[in-house]
């Protein structure tokens, strides 16, 4: 089968759904398909090998300048080339400043409006180059903030069109009005223009079919996958019956209020005050943006007013060597998102090294603690049912062990890349005949 993925880069950070998008197209090709992964706004950044097309879609420059300029909608192709180059693009993505996605509402929904955005010249080059370079049997969009390509691809081209959904709701929700709103009303219209919706579990599918005000029998579930080759070290982990040592709870997602460091160190601070400092420790891992360098300053500094700063620490953002390795040291994971997170890449990542894992009871996490027995599930937004749950494994380790040995046997059996890989096609087979 020859598939066309479309991903979105996410401005030079480690991004789950572009590692996630690399992951898939990657374990698709190794099953034999001819897979085109292409990158819009800038280059992609993945911990795994990147398999995508040396070429740009989208890009970034000319996105914005195209918004807020009708020369530039308008310039000459040489300068619009040169604006959508991957090493220009990777150089911006480096120096420029993230806009926050409460001031991104006007762009947003113009990208999102394809043939009647500022975006038109973008639209129009990438199914170009689709119906008469590539010439795909089936076209597969990243994210909803793409829908309004799915009309003009499947005019053009005549092949059938899916949209993953990979939390793009949090975003709508942080817009500012009246701009959440149109944004809203376009993607409910856009939704129909493709023939499946691919969602990453049962909670999410439903709530996508309402989001988007399409049936639910449109909505299509393949749950993440991921790359198995590395994990499961044993020979990187700590001693667990090693009383020398603290017990090392862990974090690895992005550093923002929307992943929950903070009930994280609300929890640790608890378990440290009960059991004595160097009795506990907190590690985390995770890309930082500007925009919350404050978030992150402010939880440092309450742990040095706690007087624990000796039991924490920030590895940054890790690549793929180092994110095993940091997993392979913890004796539990937890991300305690306040809301209702679809995904939980990183729980799969935890499970795959036998690191069990303490995730709220909302989202994707009931599901996903489920079917992998890896793990207990905490009040959401409860600091100190959230320090319950961690002391439960604290205290049992032969119960830690077992939900480290069957979270990551399931992890193995059931979330691999190639499963993954495998119910896409189901999803593509069901609409395309190659």
């Amino acid at each position: 089968m020859k598939i066309a993925y479309i991903t979105a880069g996410a401005a030079g950070m480690y991004c789950g759904s572009c590692m996630h998008d690399n992951t898939l197209a990657a374990a698709l090709k190794g099953m034999g398909h001819d897979v085109a992964l292409i990158p819009t706004y800038t280059p992609v950044r993945t911990d795994e090998t990147d398999v995508s097309i040396d070429r740009v879609f989208y890009g970034a420059v000319n996105v914005y300048l195209e918004q807020w300029s009708a020369f530039f909608r308008r310039m000459p192709n040489a300068l619009h080339w040169l604006l959508d180059r991957p090493r220009l693009l990777k150089w911006a993505s480096g120096h420029g400043v993230t806009p926050d996605a409460a001031v991104l509402g006007e762009l947003t929904l113009s990208v999102l409006r394809g043939e009647e955005g500022n975006q038109k010249r973008e639209l129009e080059e990438l199914v170009a180059w689709l119906r008469d370079s590539y010439k795909p049997d089936i076209v597969h969009i990243t994210n909803t903030m793409f829908l309004g390509l799915a009309g003009p691809i499947k005019r053009e081209l005549g092949v059938p069109v899916v949209c993953s959904a990979q939390g793009e709701d949090l975003f709508v929700d942080q817009l500012i009005e009246p701009y959440k709103t149109r944004v809203r009303r376009e993607l409910r219209a856009h939704a129909r223009d493709v023939d499946a919706i691919i969602a990453t579990g049962s909670y999410y599918a439903d709530f996508m079919a309402e989001y988007l005000d399409i049936s639910r029998d449109r909505v299509r579930i393949v749950h993440l996958g991921i790359n198995l080759e590395g994990h499961g070290q044993d020979s990187l982990r700590a001693r667990r019956n090693d009383d020398s040592r603290p017990f090392v709870i862990g974090y690895l997602a992005r550093i923002c209020p929307e992943k929950g460091l903070h009930l994280l160190a609300e929890a640790f601070r608890g378990l440290a005050a009960e059991r004595g400092k160097g009795a506990v420790a907190l590690k985390v891992a995770g890309y930082l943006g500007k925009r919350d360098e404050h978030y992150l300053l402010g939880i440092r500094q309450e742990i040095e007013e706690w007087g624990l700063q000796a039991c924490f620490e920030y590895v940054g953002e890790v690549d793929r060597a180092q994110k095993i390795e940091f997993l392979g040291s913890l004796d539990v994971l937890s991300v305690p998102t306040p809301y209702q997170d679809p995904k939980g890449l990183f729980v799969f990542e935890a499970l795959a090294n036998g690191v069990p894992v303490v995730q709220p009871d909302h989202g994707a996490f009931p599901e996903l603690i489920e079917m992998t027995g890896g793990g207990l599930l905490t009040a959401p937004d409860s600091p100190g049912d959230l320090a319950d749950q961690i002391r439960i494994l604290m205290d049992d380790e032969d119960l830690r062990q077992q939900l480290g040995r069957r979270g990551k046997l399931a992890v193995e059996r059931l979330f691999s890349d190639t499963s993954m890989a495998e119910d896409t096609l189901n999803v593509y087979r069901e609409w395309s005949s190659s």
